[in-house]
């Protein structure tokens, strides 16, 4: 038994980061959600997606984007020759695949499942294919060099009128981490590359506060400090593992996704003497680790070590929140190499990272040798 939870405990290296592998976690729930059909007609789906009362969520996304309704992911994949056989299938009556929707509690509709079709869909409507107009080309030969207005009037009706059949998820019980619809979105998501667990927080938990984690991940000492932007991001789900581990480390519990998921659904919308306050204490952080051992802190060996990472950054954190100065740079690389020779620590940060006992002590010692608690 032991040994089977060792290998599902074990780390991985993920976009350049050695941390736990999130996606083999399991987050014990019971259901907190109604899934319910509707038969939207195409058209009806066109104008809401148009008003915005359905919404397709960005998975990566600039800050100036992050804090309002996300409009449409950039990752769209499909080929030309997908998108028209697509719009094909609705103009001959075909059954399409369904999509996947929840009710979120303003009334808004956040897209699960169905990104690619909803997209094509739009495009077609709004006729502009990269920038070109959108004019069916793998098509029989009655739809070719056709785009939405050069229809026949009988068949720009029947594309009005076709249904693609929608499944809407509701939380019966709203709750700030929304575990049952993040679960939900997980498996839909689980064909092709599968999302990481951040790419599902910045879609399901958009607000003030991802505004705010996307724009400290642009700090130029954090960059130094983690390297090349993570297109998984990995980045920015470690700026939020540090906020999470300095606020409520003492109460952590396995697993780690779900104590992240928590943690971002709390802290969803923060005041903005919340958000200058994290801002501060972020960037004061990064600016002394990085001033004090350089580009290589959370490095040890070639990848991040995300769980050294998190210690490192609430260590310094109390000291300087203790302390009201600057960490004396001798200081803190004293501190650091007596933290990189403690036995126990060292365990803590190379094995079953994300284990309640590892997780406390790794921050309890980085606490002990840097903020000098005892």
């Amino acid at each position: 038994m032991a040994s089977a939870t060792k290998r599902r405990q074990e780390d991985v290296v993920i976009d350049g980061v050695l941390d736990i592998d999130q996606a083999r976690e399991v987050i014990p729930f019971t259901y907190a959600i109604t899934a319910y059909g509707a038969d939207p007609q195409a058209d009806g789906l066109i104008k809401r997606m148009k008003e915005g009362d359905i919404f397709i969520p960005l998975f990566s996304l600039p800050a100036s984007e992050a804090a309002g309704a996300p409009r449409f992911q950039r990752e769209y994949v499909w080929k030309k020759q997908q998108a028209d056989r697509f719009i094909e299938s609705l103009l001959l009556g075909l059954p399409v695949p369904g999509i996947f929707l929840v009710k979120e509690e303003s009334g808004r509709h956040l897209v699960l499942d169905g990104h690619q079709r909803l997209r094509s869909l739009l495009r077609f409507y709004t006729n502009d294919w990269e920038g070109g107009a959108f004019v069916l080309e793998e098509v029989q030969e009655r739809f070719k060099n056709r785009g939405y207005e050069q229809l026949e009037p009988t068949d720009r009706r029947r594309l009005d009128d076709s249904i693609i059949h929608a499944t809407i998820v509701r939380q019966d019980e709203p709750s700030q981490d929304l575990s049952s619809i993040y679960l939900v979105f997980e498996r839909l998501n689980s064909g092709g590359t599968s999302l990481q667990p951040q790419e599902i927080r910045v879609a399901l938990y958009h607000g003030q506060f991802v505004a705010l984690l996307t724009e400290l991940n642009d700090h130029a000492s954090w960059r130094a400090l983690f390297g090349k932007r993570s297109k998984r991001l990995k980045d920015i789900e470690l700026i939020l593992r540090f906020f999470a581990l300095l606020e409520s480390g003492g109460s952590y519990s396995r697993p780690m996704k779900g104590f992240l998921n928590s943690y971002m659904g709390r802290r969803r919308n923060p005041p903005s003497v919340t958000q200058a306050r994290f801002r501060e204490i972020f960037e004061s952080t990064t600016d002394a680790i990085l001033h004090g051992l350089g580009r290589k802190a959370f490095k040890p060996k070639n990848a991040v070590n995300a769980a050294l990472a998190d210690a490192l950054m609430v260590g310094v954190a109390r000291r300087t929140r203790k302390q009201r100065e600057t960490v004396d740079r001798e200081e803190l690389q004293a501190a650091y190499k007596r933290l990189l020779a403690h036995g126990e620590f060292q365990d803590a940060i190379s094995r079953a990272t994300a284990d309640e006992e590892n997780v406390k002590k790794r921050l309890a010692i980085a606490t002990s040798i840097i903020a000098g608690d005892k």
